[in-house]
């Protein structure tokens, strides 16, 4: 399915397929984390001549948690603009688009990650609202324009 192509008539997820999606993606976004967090010491050790006492602990700094961040952004809206899900929401037949149905674009998809950290910083509240929204969206949905379907099978 491509980006100009509107889904057929599909329900908004639930919270519980969008939870388990998460998990997936989480458990993807620890590897890449792990390995962006050791290419930031062999930078910092190798290049910059950092170097740690014994027992001391050693940190990215600010540039490097921003730069994290940027990582952990960049994987969900490179799918998200992609293929319209990520591997874990694939794994559940979830997909994220825009409110008429096609892929969501980088800007929107970034809109949407900080909506999300938004949304999950006052006790996942943001996430809670789907429960009472009669459209059963999130407030990150709503604040960006998204909506995330659960695919019908063989989609």
């Amino acid at each position: 399915m491509n980006e100009t192509q509107p889904l057929p008539s599909v329900a908004n997820a639930g919270l519980a397929k969008r939870l388990a999606a998460a998990v997936y993606d989480w458990l993807l976004l620890l590897a890449i984390s792990i390995g962006y967090g050791a290419a930031v010491l062999a930078v910092k050790v190798k290049l910059l001549g950092l170097e740690l006492a014994e027992g001391e602990k050693a940190s990215m700094g600010l540039l490097g948690f921003a730069g994290w961040l940027l990582v952990l952004m960049a994987f969900y809206c490179l799918f998200w603009r992609r293929f319209g899900q990520t591997l874990g929401m694939k794994a559940w037949r979830l997909k994220v688009t825009d409110i008429n149905g096609e892929n969501i674009t980088l800007a929107r998809g970034m809109l949407r990650c900080c909506c999300a950290i938004l949304s999950a910083l006052p006790a996942g509240l943001g996430y809670w609202w789907m429960l009472v929204d009669s459209q059963r969206l999130t407030l990150h949905d709503r604040l960006s324009g998204t909506r995330v379907w659960q695919l019908p099978k063989g989609l």
